[in-house]
């Protein structure tokens, strides 16, 4: 970037200043360190953070995913198809990966309370993958049937952050004992989510997240009603907190921060496709178009984990698309933090930086079936995260 002659001395002011205050770190990447100050009690320092290199021409890739949302929260109930017993779950919003080991842990009890020793799953992203395994260590045989296989799902398009209540119902349809089955099914989940932590490739980890305004901030309007039952289970990540000013390197008025579990969905992904095969299991492409196809398939209890796909096979009109795109930039493996400004969410993840605009609202993409690709979307998204390093 070239600068003027006037420019000159102020900018070597600030760089010198900037050294001095240890603000340029890893190897010549632009980053901030916390400044000195006296931090409050229990106050976290933040670390020196990594700039990402957010300009359009670093997309090397986008792409949309279908959430599939149902008012009333996922389909877990059976049904019977001639002689078998299928059992649903599908259905979970923007929850499926949060969610998929409490939710399989359900499916499964169903399954095997009929008896059913060898089981068919139907669908291998992220609840039919999970599901598949649970079946495995509770000592079943699992088939999957997909026409898809990771990294061609829609599960493979999630942001990857943990979110157990992203879009998982709204207040006024979920049934009253909702609530506590979410809550089973988080707790369920985020145990099972522990073991992953400090494997190779790290498929599941720890990260800051910065949510920064230039505004007092205020919740996001709502105009379908979503449920969120995040109090139900506080204590298993810690609360929000307000950065003190001057504690953090961002321009904005405003910033607080969280941790979270993140998924490193590819690497995640092949680890639970390696455990499932290696115990057995065999992944067979199959695509079926009514219930009646699942005559063909010598298993008597099914699985059904066929996401949004379920609206079309089952003709489930319940089942509402929510519309998320992400822009994906070249990795840097640096950048191991989220951001949230803006209305655009940035995550730092291992396969690549993670960027997607979610709307003034949280109504954005609601009733959107569009899976085609935005650039001028994605290239908006970016520039907003462009803003935070400006």
């Amino acid at each position: 970037m070239a600068y003027d002659t006037a420019e000159r001395p102020a900018r070597r002011a600030f760089l010198r200043q900037a050294s001095a205050a240890g603000l340029f770190t890893l190897g010549g990447c632009a980053t901030a360190a916390t400044p000195s100050f006296a931090p409050k009690p229990a106050f976290r320092p933040v670390p020196p953070l990594a700039r990402v290199n957010a300009r359009p021409e670093r997309i090397m890739n986008i792409t949309v995913c279908l959430r599939p949302f149902r008012a009333a929260g996922p389909r877990l109930d059976t049904e019977t198809v001639g002689d078998k017993l299928v059992v649903h779950n599908y259905g979970h919003g923007g929850s499926g990966w949060s969610l998929s080991w409490g939710s399989g842990m359900i499916a499964v009890k169903k399954a095997l309370s009929a008896g059913a020793r060898d089981i068919a799953v139907i669908g291998c992203g992220a609840l039919g993958l999970t599901a598949a395994v649970v079946a495995q260590r509770a000592g079943a045989t699992a088939t999957i049937y997909a026409k898809d296989r990771m990294p061609d799902v829609r599960s493979a398009r999630a942001t990857g952050v943990w979110s157990p209540d992203s879009r998982i119902a709204t207040a006024a349809a979920a049934p009253p004992d909702f609530p506590a089955l979410w809550e089973e099914m988080t707790r369920s989940s985020f145990r099972m989510f522990q073991s992953y932590l400090g494997l190779p490739g790290s498929p599941i980890e720890w990260i800051d997240r910065y949510v920064l305004s230039d505004a007092p901030p205020a919740s996001r309007a709502d105009p379908v009603g979503f449920a969120h039952y995040g109090s139900r289970v506080r204590d298993l990540t810690p609360p929000m907190e307000s950065l003190p000013p001057g504690s953090h390197p961002f321009p904005t008025a405003y910033a607080r921060r969280t941790s979270l579990p993140m998924f490193n969905i590819a690497e995640y992904a092949r680890v639970l496709t390696a455990e499932f095969l290696q115990n057995g299991g065999r992944i067979e492409t199959t695509e079926f178009y009514t219930p009646a196809d699942l005559a063909r398939l010598k298993q008597r209890g099914i699985i059904n984990c066929t996401g949004y796909g379920a609206r079309a096979l089952w003709k489930d009109e319940t089942l509402v698309p929510v519309r998320g795109q992400i822009a994906w930039l070249i990795p840097q493996p640096e950048v191991n933090y989220g951001i949230v400004y803006d209305n655009v969410t940035m995550l730092g993840r291992r396969d690549g930086i993670v960027i997607q605009q979610t709307g003034p609202d949280e109504g954005w993409g609601y009733d959107d079936p569009n899976e085609r690709p935005d650039r001028a979307e994605a290239e908006a998204a970016v520039a907003s995260i462009a803003r935070v390093y400006a």
